[in-house]
């Protein structure tokens, strides 16, 4: 069984593109000196919150997908905590099955 990490975060809307590009890479860069694998990073761009947050009505939505022990997390989450572009965070945990090798017994 593989277990694969998604964490979602919102950076604050007023962030130049270049602003943006650094701050991914710096999370991206602390989730690979922590020994994940298999990053995936979407950005989503800028949507519409739900609730204004910080007296922001919009963010740019990030999406870092990737596997590995879990031990990058909590210092990833740490940086974004401490960090003055991310409004909110969200990391979760899913287990993803490997599909079986079918047997040639099976398969005949």
């Amino acid at each position: 069984m593989q277990i694969v990490y998604e964490t979602m975060y919102i950076l604050r809307p007023d962030l130049t593109d270049e602003q943006v590009e650094l701050a991914i890479a710096k999370y991206q860069n602390l989730l690979q000196e922590n020994g994940s694998e298999n990053i995936q990073i979407q950005n989503r761009g800028k949507r519409r919150l739900a609730y204004e947050i910080g007296r922001q009505r919009d963010g740019i939505y990030i999406q870092m997908n990737y596997t590995g022990s879990g031990k990058a997390i909590a210092p990833m989450e740490r940086a974004m905590r401490l960090s003055e572009e991310v409004m909110r965070y969200l990391t979760i945990k899913q287990e993803v099955k490997q599909p079986k090798a079918i047997d040639e017994e099976e398969a005949a």
